[in-house]
C-alpha cells in the first residue's frame, strides 16, 4: 500500500506568527484524528521550522523545508544545509520546485547534490519535475520529465531512492489557475512510475509516492485523487487556508 501524502507548500508567505498560528489551526482540524489517510506535511520557510517542528509534536502533522544547498557545510552566506535542517526536527524537504528551477537556476546536476546529501541528513525528498507550456504544447513533456529525473535522481541507489517522494507540477498550472485534467495527470503520473520501474523494478516503482502539484483546491482535488497513480498533492496558495487545506487532505 503505497504511502498516501499532502503537503503544503507555503513558499515565501507568513510571518513566524501567522505561520504558527496556521499551524495550529490544522493540527487542531487535523492532527489528531485517527482516521486519517494521508500524511499531512507543512513545508514552511527555514526560519518556521524549528518553532513548527515544537508546536506540532505529538500530532499527526509533520513539518519540512523548501529547499536545503548543494553543500554540506563552509563559507556560503546566506544557505541553510541539510543537516541544520534536520536538526530542526523536520522530516522532509522540497528540492527541485519549478521556482527554484526557472527563479535561480538550479539544474539536474545541483539538484541531485542537494538530493543525496538531503538522504544522507536523513531527510525524506519531495522531488518535482515537471514542464512548462511551451514543452507541453510541442508535445515534449514526457521527454523533459524523463530527463529531469534521470539526471536528477536515477544515480540513486535503491536504498536511497526509498526516502524519495515525487512531485509532478504542470509548472503552466502553477498560480495561473489552470489545472491539468485528472486524465492529464494520470497520464504523466504513470509515465513516471514506468520511468521508475524501467530504470529499478517494479518493487520500487509501486512503492513510490507521487503528488500532483498544480492549482490544486478543494474543488478538485478528489478527482484528480481518485486516478490510481495520484497518492496525493504539493499544494500551494491552498495550504495558506485552514478550511481549503484540511478539506483537500479529508478529500483523499
Amino acid at each position: 500500500m503505497r504511502k498516501q501524502i499532502v503537503a503544503g507548500n507555503w513558499k515565501m508567505n507568513m510571518t513566524l506568527t501567522e505561520g504558527l498560528q496556521l499551524a495550529d489551526s490544522i493540527v487542531s482540524l487535523l492532527g489528531h484524528k485517527e482516521e486519517l489517510k494521508a500524511e499531512v506535511i507543512l513545508c514552511a520557510p527555514y526560519i518556521h521550522l524549528a518553532h513548527l517542528a515544537e508546536a506540532i509534536k505529538g500530532s499527526k502533522v509533520l513539518c519540512g523545508a523548501q529547499n536545503c544547498a548543494s553543500e554540506i557545510s563552509g563559507a556560503y552566506t546566506g544557505e541553510v544545509s541539510a543537516e541544520m535542517i534536520k536538526s530542526t526536527g523536520s522530516t522532509y524537504v522540497i528540492i527541485g520546485h519549478s521556482e527554484r528551477r526557472t527563479l535561480f537556476g538550479e539544474d539536474n546536476a545541483v539538484l541531485f547534490r542537494k538530493t543525496r546529501l538531503a538522504i544522507e541528513a536523513g531527510l525524506k525528498v519531495i522531488f518535482c519535475c515537471g514542464e512548462i507550456l511551451p514543452e507541453r504544447e510541442a508535445g515534449n513533456h514526457f521527454e523533459v520529465v524523463e530527463k529531469q529525473l534521470k539526471e536528477g535522481l536515477f544515480d540513486l541507489n535503491e536504498p536511497e531512492f526509498a526516502s524519495i517522494v515525487i512531485a509532478y507540477e504542470p509548472v503552466w498550472a502553477i498560480g495561473t489557475g489552470l489545472t491539468a485534467s485528472p486524465d492529464q495527470a494520470q497520464e504523466m503520473h504513470n509515465h513516471i512510475r514506468s520511468l521508475v520501474r524501467k530504470h529499478y523494478n517494479h518493487i520500487v516503482s509501486d512503492a513510490l509516492t507521487i503528488l500532483y502539484g498544480g492549482s490544486c483546491k478543494p474543488s478538485n482535488a478528489a478527482e484528480i485523487f481518485a486516478n490510481p497513480d495520484v497518492d496525493g498533492g504539493l499544494i500551494g496558495g491552498a495550504s495558506l487556508k485552514t478550511e481549503d487545506f484540511c478539506a483537500i487532505v479529508e478529500s483523499i
